[in-house]
């Protein structure tokens, strides 16, 4: 995601993690933030796939 993509309220932690200097951060701080950003990706895969089903199994219940 370019940084211009980013949401535009100052406050949006999304709009400052992708403003966040990389350069000063060694290695193995590069690497633990890329396991946790990984490990955020996969919790906001979680929420959206149970956000899916919700609506679906919604969807289902009212086309009776």
């Amino acid at each position: 995601m370019d940084p211009d993509d980013a949401p535009s309220r100052a406050d949006d932690a999304l709009a400052a993690l992708l403003r966040q200097d990389l350069d000063p951060l060694s290695v193995a701080e590069l690497e633990a933030r890329i396991a946790a950003l990984e490990g955020e990706i996969a919790r906001t895969r979680t929420a959206m796939t149970r956000a899916v089903n919700h609506r679906a199994s919604a969807d289902a219940l009212f086309r009776r």
